[in-house]
């Protein structure tokens, strides 16, 4: 058990160090100390999470006809936050260690009962507090004088308030969705488990706006369940590292009818990064109480009037990002290397000159190379040997590499390189696009639907 526990933690820190080493994923602040459950994504995590959003808008937006988009600001009038119940209801129960003053969530048990094995005498908490995630900041020119607002803590609520908005100046007809990829930010007690649990956050929402009829809550419900868990599918996460976990009465928030969860198997057990909720009226009839603005929507068949139920899926995009990150890490053979689904890889391709002390090679890898980038991601390297760069490319998760040699400047072909197999195949200059784009598509027309 000890041996399984060992393992797991040493493939996180593999994970960890793999991420800074490459440039996925930087420790906020790094140079002054850092700060707390705050992460930067770098030059190639900043492209593998551009490739999730995209590949989320083009499934949830572009392809059909029933989801609209917006973006709304990240800060809001303090009265929206009071309307969907957030400076009241938005909080974790607190303790504290009286030894050493470190604070803890309540219903953390495991991480309290780690944290009591820290000292060597008995530990003394403090009686539970309630403890409002919601940041505070402040917004004015004088000093003194500012007024409090908050940062949002969850991205649904820019979709409730813009909800005349968005009815009044679209087409939309019911059932129809509001999709939004946005930042969020929570004032958490015991920011861990590397991006995990952030203070600092992105989440991908679809609010899906149907009737007030319980059949059709219960349908919608099951429709996104399936749909979400089929596109976590689609990226390779493996099936036996994915469930679901309905919430229990008491569980729920505050919003929720009924509530599930989408879990992955992490190294420190089965961790939620996706919901299903079925939130009912309750954000357009709390925002209608304490705005005076009806909410209503008018059913242009029947000129009915109501309030509709919003079937709710939300997901976060930096545990997203890091799951696909544990899944994909392979150790064979010596090698390390990122089996991602190539829609996700960072790099579509690398480029390399055999020696890069050859001007004949440097110049023909350097054209190939220029002639790839408007097409797709492609990777630059002439660092080291090739066998490094090999390797180099592998913990990048990069789907191929394109070795010009000596031999390249006499047939007019490269050697091309598979990641996975590692199988390598001469390829005409001419034909090496259309031979990679036929690669990478029989692999992303299973995600993007083309």
């Amino acid at each position: 058990m000890a041996q399984t526990k060992d393992k797991k933690e040493n493939l996180m820190e593999k994970i960890v160090s793999l991420c800074k080493r490459r440039g996925f994923i930087f420790p906020g602040s790094e140079i002054y100390g850092g700060l707390s459950g705050t992460w930067d994504y770098g030059p190639v995590g900043a492209l593998f999470k551009k490739n999730i959003k995209d590949l989320w808008w083009r499934d949830t937006v572009q392809l059909r006809d029933d989801v609209v988009g917006v973006d709304a600001a990240i800060m809001m009038n303090p009265k929206a936050w009071e309307a969907s119940g957030h400076t009241e209801a938005f909080s974790d129960p607190l303790v504290e260690c009286k030894i050493c003053h470190e604070r803890f969530r309540a219903d953390k048990e495991m991480e309290i009962k780690n944290h009591e094995k820290t000292h060597n005498k008995t530990i003394e908490w403090t009686k539970s507090k309630k403890f409002n995630l919601l940041v505070k900041a402040y917004l004015g020119v004088l000093e003194g004088e500012e007024s409090q607002i908050y940062l949002r803590g969850e991205i649904t609520n820019g979709v409730s308030v813009n909800f005349k908005n968005i009815i009044n100046s679209t087409r939309v007809k019911i059932p129809f969705g509001v999709a939004q990829i946005g930042k969020a930010f929570r004032n958490e007690i015991t920011p861990g488990n590397f991006t995990f649990r952030s203070r600092e956050f992105e989440q991908m929402e679809v609010q899906f706006y149907i009737k007030p009829e319980e059949k059709e809550g219960k349908k919608w419900f099951d429709y996104w369940k399936k749909n979400r868990m089929d596109w976590y599918l689609s990226l390779g996460i493996k099936k036996e590292n994915l469930r679901f976990r309905d919430h229990a009465l008491n569980e729920r928030a505050h919003y929720a009818r009924m509530a599930t969860d989408i879990e992955y198997k992490s190294p420190w057990g089965w961790q939620e990064f996706m919901g299903i909720h079925h939130r009912g009226d309750w954000d357009l009839k709390r925002h209608q109480q304490f705005s005076g603005e009806d909410m209503s929507f008018s059913d242009p068949q029947t000129g009915e009037k109501y309030l509709l139920w919003d079937i709710e899926t939300s997901a976060g995009v930096d545990r997203s990002i890091l799951f696909l990150l544990i899944d994909a890490y392979r150790e064979e053979g010596g090698r390390v290397y990122l089996k991602l689904h190539p829609a996700l890889s960072p790099y579509k391709a690398a480029v390399f000159p055999l020696l890069a002390n050859k001007p004949e090679l440097v110049k023909l890898a350097r054209k190939i190379y220029d002639d790839l980038r408007p097409q797709f991601m492609t990777a630059w390297d002439d660092r080291g040997n090739i066998g490094k760069r090999y390797y180099s490319q592998d913990e990048l998760g990069t789907p191929f590499c394109v070795t010009v040699d000596f031999d390249s400047l006499e047939d007019k072909k490269v050697t091309v390189r598979d990641r996975d197999t590692m199988k390598q195949e001469r390829i005409s200059i001419l034909k090496l696009a259309e031979y990679l784009k036929n690669k990478l598509n029989e692999d992303e027309n299973k995600i993007l639907k083309l």
